[in-house]
């Protein structure tokens, strides 16, 4: 060994001096976020199960037809048959409120790099450790400052689904025809007005794209909170895995690949623009009619036709 670095020591020291000084904002932090969990999970549990069933289909049959919204059904019917309703809904209320967090960061945070250089030269190389960081790393830190439980895994989860909303959204902005923006600028419209009314806009189906990533990769880390204990169907997955239960883990895992697949469609759904077509043609999603009235035929007043 050519020579030794010491890296732990001032890393613990930092650790020590943030949990002793900021305790405070470390327990307002914990608070905000177990009341907001409680308040989606009392959304999702206080009706009737049937009732958020149907809300759920009825979503489904908006976004995708009728083939999802029969998928859906049976999919958190068979959630409901297994016994994992409640643990399916803590999972759900977590991904709500860590995607929102997670939104509500990265998306200002992708405007301010897409118009400044400087910002996007900053934000690169943080956006580049966070993807590449392991992915239990995202739990020390969180359990250091806020201890087992639910908002450790909420926590993680928002900083490990942050980055697909920045970098979507810089890209988003970044690709919308320069010529466009000059055009808003020849009118006389100011940086606020272009923003709103030009670039968001158009840079919207990457935006929800990018909201897409984050809800997959939130639901993907809540799954690995429930080492921490943060309740739902995380902590069923890892039950299967500590008693060496394959039933119990398999069931698990099945309901947070329903709940994935319904989150998954639904928000992808968002994403893509809306395909004009006649009525009674098919349903959503088909390839669409082409507009005749424009085309004229070969056999139209338009073509000379040979006697």
């Amino acid at each position: 060994m050519l020579f030794s670095v010491d890296l732990g020591t001032p890393v613990n020291k930092a650790v020590d001096w943030l949990t002793e000084n900021l305790s405070g904002l470390f327990d307002a932090v914990t608070s905000v976020m177990t009341e907001l969990v409680n308040a989606v999970l009392f959304v999702l549990t206080a009706p009737h199960m049937l009732v958020i069933i149907a809300v759920f289909t009825v979503l489904a049959f908006l976004a995708r037809g009728w083939f999802f919204a029969v998928y859906t059904l049976g999919a958190f019917l068979l959630i409901q048959g297994m016994g994992l309703w409640t643990p399916a809904m803590q999972t759900l209320a977590v991904v709500v409120v860590a995607s929102v967090f997670a939104v509500v960061i990265g998306v200002p945070i992708g405007i301010w790099a897409a118009r400044s250089p400087l910002a996007s030269t900053l934000v690169r190389p943080v956006l580049d450790f966070l993807q590449t960081l392991p992915v239990f790393v995202y739990l020390i830190p969180a359990v250091f400052f806020f201890g087992i439980g639910l908002v450790p895994g909420v926590v993680a989860t928002i900083a490990f689904a942050v980055s697909p909303a920045v970098r979507l959204t810089e890209l988003g902005i970044r690709q919308v025809d320069p010529e466009v923006v000059e055009a808003a600028h020849a009118f006389g419209a100011k940086h606020g007005q272009i923003l709103r009314g030009v670039q968001l806009p158009l840079a919207l189906p990457s935006i929800m794209a990018g909201i897409n990533q984050v809800i997959m990769l939130a639901l993907s880390m809540v799954v690995i909170a429930g080492m921490v204990g943060a309740d739902g169907l995380g902590t069923i997955v890892v039950r299967g895995i500590s008693q060496l239960d394959v039933g119990i883990g398999f069931q698990g895992g099945l309901a947070v690949v329903f709940l994935a697949i319904f989150l998954d469609r639904v928000t992808s759904a968002l994403a893509t623009p809306r395909i004009r077509r006649r009525p009674g043609r098919g349903r959503a999603g088909t390839t669409p009619v082409a507009d005749t009235e424009k085309s004229p035929s070969p056999t139209s007043p338009t073509t000379p036709v040979s006697a």
